[in-house]
Protein backbone atom coordinates (compact mmCIF):
# COMPACT_ATOMS: atom_id res chain seq x y z
CA UNK A 1 0.00 0.00 0.00
CA UNK A 2 1.68 3.15 -0.95
CA UNK A 3 1.73 5.89 1.32
CA UNK A 4 0.40 8.76 -0.77
CA UNK A 5 -2.28 8.30 -4.06
CA UNK A 6 0.05 9.17 -6.88
CA UNK A 7 3.09 8.33 -5.31
CA UNK A 8 3.46 4.00 -5.97
CA UNK A 9 7.00 4.14 -5.81
CA UNK A 10 9.94 5.71 -5.65
CA UNK A 11 10.51 6.71 -9.10
CA UNK A 12 7.66 8.97 -8.45
CA UNK A 13 9.66 11.17 -5.58
CA UNK A 14 11.18 14.57 -6.50
CA UNK A 15 14.41 14.63 -7.92
CA UNK A 16 15.42 18.06 -6.35
CA UNK A 17 14.74 18.75 -2.99
CA UNK A 18 14.54 22.19 -0.79
CA UNK A 19 15.41 21.04 2.64
CA UNK A 20 15.04 22.50 6.32
CA UNK A 21 18.17 22.14 8.36
CA UNK A 22 16.67 22.21 11.74
CA UNK A 23 18.27 20.56 14.66
CA UNK A 24 16.86 18.25 17.24
CA UNK A 25 13.53 17.94 15.39
CA UNK A 26 12.77 14.68 13.46
CA UNK A 27 10.25 14.08 10.91
CA UNK A 28 9.65 9.88 10.21
CA UNK A 29 7.58 8.32 7.46
CA UNK A 30 3.62 8.62 8.32
CA UNK A 31 4.25 10.66 11.42
CA UNK A 32 3.05 14.42 10.95
CA UNK A 33 5.47 17.50 11.98
CA UNK A 34 3.82 20.58 12.58
CA UNK A 35 5.99 23.55 11.57
CA UNK A 36 5.82 27.53 12.54
CA UNK A 37 7.27 29.31 9.42
CA UNK A 38 8.53 32.80 10.03
CA UNK A 39 12.06 33.17 8.51
CA UNK A 40 11.80 34.85 4.82
CA UNK A 41 14.11 32.23 3.31
CA UNK A 42 11.74 29.16 4.97
CA UNK A 43 8.85 31.47 3.80
CA UNK A 44 9.91 31.64 0.33
CA UNK A 45 10.79 27.48 0.28
CA UNK A 46 7.29 26.40 1.51
CA UNK A 47 5.85 29.17 -0.83
CA UNK A 48 7.41 27.73 -3.94
CA UNK A 49 6.86 24.17 -2.56
CA UNK A 50 3.05 24.90 -2.51
CA UNK A 51 3.29 25.84 -6.26
CA UNK A 52 5.21 22.56 -7.03
CA UNK A 53 5.05 19.14 -5.93
CA UNK A 54 4.55 20.46 -1.81
CA UNK A 55 7.62 18.13 -0.85
CA UNK A 56 10.43 19.55 1.78
CA UNK A 57 13.00 17.51 3.09
CA UNK A 58 14.01 17.69 7.04
CA UNK A 59 17.66 17.05 7.90
CA UNK A 60 19.69 18.19 10.99
CA UNK A 61 23.36 20.07 11.15
CA UNK A 62 25.62 17.36 11.59
CA UNK A 63 27.76 19.94 14.06
CA UNK A 64 27.26 21.97 17.29
CA UNK A 65 28.77 24.78 15.47
CA UNK A 66 26.17 24.18 12.95
CA UNK A 67 23.21 23.83 15.15
CA UNK A 68 24.10 27.01 16.36
CA UNK A 69 24.38 28.78 12.97
CA UNK A 70 20.64 27.57 12.40
CA UNK A 71 19.48 31.56 12.48
CA UNK A 72 22.31 32.54 9.91
CA UNK A 73 20.75 33.04 6.81
CA UNK A 74 23.91 33.37 5.13
CA UNK A 75 25.44 30.15 6.64
CA UNK A 76 24.99 27.09 4.98
CA UNK A 77 26.18 24.43 7.75
CA UNK A 78 26.95 20.78 7.20
CA UNK A 79 24.41 18.10 7.70
CA UNK A 80 23.68 14.97 8.19
CA UNK A 81 23.53 12.78 5.05
CA UNK A 82 20.14 11.38 5.72
CA UNK A 83 16.87 13.23 6.18
CA UNK A 84 13.44 12.63 5.68
CA UNK A 85 10.97 14.02 2.58
CA UNK A 86 7.33 15.30 3.94
CA UNK A 87 4.55 16.32 1.85
CA UNK A 88 2.69 19.56 3.34
CA UNK A 89 -0.55 18.06 4.24
CA UNK A 90 -1.87 21.34 5.73
CA UNK A 91 -1.04 24.91 5.57
CA UNK A 92 -2.64 28.14 6.83
CA UNK A 93 -1.16 31.84 7.29
CA UNK A 94 -1.26 33.96 9.79
CA UNK A 95 -2.05 37.89 9.69
CA UNK A 96 1.12 38.45 10.82
CA UNK A 97 2.79 36.98 7.89
CA UNK A 98 3.90 33.35 9.16
CA UNK A 99 3.10 30.30 7.57
CA UNK A 100 1.98 27.23 9.78
CA UNK A 101 2.32 23.90 8.07
CA UNK A 102 2.46 20.10 8.62
CA UNK A 103 4.60 17.88 6.87
CA UNK A 104 3.81 14.36 6.68
CA UNK A 105 6.24 11.74 6.40
CA UNK A 106 6.93 10.13 3.43
CA UNK A 107 10.18 8.52 2.72
CA UNK A 108 14.14 8.92 3.99
CA UNK A 109 16.65 9.83 1.60
CA UNK A 110 20.35 10.40 1.26
CA UNK A 111 21.71 13.32 -0.09
CA UNK A 112 23.93 12.91 -3.14
CA UNK A 113 24.92 16.29 -4.08
CA UNK A 114 24.16 19.74 -3.18
CA UNK A 115 23.04 22.12 -5.95
CA UNK A 116 24.69 25.72 -6.11
CA UNK A 117 22.03 27.79 -4.86
CA UNK A 118 21.94 30.13 -8.36
CA UNK A 119 19.28 33.10 -6.50
CA UNK A 120 17.21 30.76 -4.24
CA UNK A 121 17.49 31.75 -0.48
CA UNK A 122 17.16 28.15 0.95
CA UNK A 123 19.36 24.93 0.27
CA UNK A 124 18.22 22.47 -2.59
CA UNK A 125 19.63 19.33 -2.65
CA UNK A 126 19.51 16.14 -5.07
CA UNK A 127 18.37 12.87 -2.87
CA UNK A 128 18.19 9.14 -3.24
CA UNK A 129 15.39 7.26 -1.67
CA UNK A 130 16.41 4.16 -3.26
CA UNK A 131 17.81 2.73 0.41
CA UNK A 132 14.65 3.64 2.16
CA UNK A 133 11.54 1.86 -0.69
CA UNK A 134 10.01 0.43 2.52
CA UNK A 135 9.39 4.00 3.93
CA UNK A 136 6.72 3.62 1.14
CA UNK A 137 4.48 1.00 2.91
CA UNK A 138 3.15 0.86 6.24
CA UNK A 139 3.93 -1.63 8.57
CA UNK A 140 1.14 -3.32 10.38
CA UNK A 141 3.11 -5.86 12.40
CA UNK A 142 3.57 -5.81 16.73
CA UNK A 143 6.60 -4.48 17.65
CA UNK A 144 5.95 -3.67 21.30
CA UNK A 145 5.44 -6.02 23.74
CA UNK A 146 4.97 -3.53 26.43
CA UNK A 147 3.70 -0.92 25.36
CA UNK A 148 2.08 0.28 28.81
CA UNK A 149 6.04 0.24 29.94
CA UNK A 150 7.20 2.07 27.34
CA UNK A 151 4.75 4.79 28.14
CA UNK A 152 5.40 4.76 31.74
CA UNK A 153 8.97 5.71 31.27
CA UNK A 154 8.46 7.80 28.44
CA UNK A 155 6.24 9.78 31.73
CA UNK A 156 9.41 10.07 34.03
CA UNK A 157 11.49 11.20 31.26
CA UNK A 158 9.18 13.75 30.37
CA UNK A 159 8.61 14.55 34.17
CA UNK A 160 12.36 15.23 34.90
CA UNK A 161 11.94 17.74 31.75
CA UNK A 162 9.02 19.17 33.85
CA UNK A 163 6.64 17.80 30.62
CA UNK A 164 3.55 16.15 30.88
CA UNK A 165 2.08 13.58 28.11
CA UNK A 166 -1.40 12.67 27.07
CA UNK A 167 -1.66 9.25 26.03
CA UNK A 168 -5.44 8.98 25.38
CA UNK A 169 -4.66 8.53 21.63
CA UNK A 170 -1.77 5.78 22.33
CA UNK A 171 -4.41 2.70 22.88
CA UNK A 172 -5.76 2.89 19.53
CA UNK A 173 -2.69 3.83 17.81
CA UNK A 174 -0.73 0.95 15.53
CA UNK A 175 3.25 0.28 16.98
CA UNK A 176 4.17 1.68 14.17
CA UNK A 177 2.15 5.17 14.80
CA UNK A 178 3.35 5.10 18.91
CA UNK A 179 7.10 4.57 18.03
CA UNK A 180 7.42 7.01 15.75
CA UNK A 181 5.14 9.35 17.67
CA UNK A 182 7.45 8.64 20.69
CA UNK A 183 10.51 9.08 18.66
CA UNK A 184 9.67 12.62 17.17
CA UNK A 185 8.61 14.21 20.97
CA UNK A 186 11.62 12.34 22.51
CA UNK A 187 13.86 14.98 24.30
CA UNK A 188 16.74 13.88 22.83
CA UNK A 189 19.68 15.13 21.48
CA UNK A 190 20.03 16.25 17.76
CA UNK A 191 22.81 12.90 17.45
CA UNK A 192 20.43 10.74 19.57
CA UNK A 193 17.37 11.61 17.07
CA UNK A 194 19.54 10.78 14.38
CA UNK A 195 20.36 7.05 15.45
CA UNK A 196 16.48 6.79 15.16
CA UNK A 197 15.89 8.19 11.72
CA UNK A 198 18.47 6.27 10.61
CA UNK A 199 17.70 2.86 12.33
CA UNK A 200 17.48 0.34 9.33
CA UNK A 201 13.57 -0.75 10.35
CA UNK A 202 10.44 -0.02 12.47
CA UNK A 203 11.76 -2.68 14.84
CA UNK A 204 15.22 -1.35 14.98
CA UNK A 205 14.02 1.73 15.76
CA UNK A 206 11.96 0.46 18.72
CA UNK A 207 15.15 -1.23 20.06
CA UNK A 208 17.08 2.33 20.01
CA UNK A 209 13.86 3.86 21.24
CA UNK A 210 13.53 1.64 24.50
CA UNK A 211 17.72 1.94 24.92
CA UNK A 212 17.77 5.55 24.51
CA UNK A 213 15.12 5.41 27.15
CA UNK A 214 16.94 2.96 29.48
CA UNK A 215 19.85 5.15 29.15
CA UNK A 216 17.91 8.85 30.60
CA UNK A 217 16.53 6.90 32.96
CA UNK A 218 19.57 5.27 34.53
CA UNK A 219 21.20 8.90 34.19
CA UNK A 220 18.60 10.73 36.05
CA UNK A 221 18.51 8.08 38.74
CA UNK A 222 22.08 7.49 39.01
CA UNK A 223 24.41 8.94 36.25
CA UNK A 224 26.00 7.34 33.62
CA UNK A 225 27.66 8.48 30.08
CA UNK A 226 25.15 8.82 27.09
CA UNK A 227 26.69 6.53 24.42
CA UNK A 228 24.66 7.29 21.36
CA UNK A 229 27.46 9.49 19.67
Amino acid sequence: MAAFAGRQSISDLPKRLAIFPLGGVLLLPRSELPLNIFEPRYLRMVGDAMKAERMIGMVQPDTEEGLELEKDPAARPSVYSIGCAGRITSFSETADGRMLIVLTGVCRFRIVEELPPGDLPYRVIVPDYSAFAADLDAESGAILSDRRGLLRNFDEIFAAHGLRADWSDAEGATDEALINALAMVSPYSPQEKQALLEAVDLRTRAEVLRALTDIALAEKKGGIPPVIQ
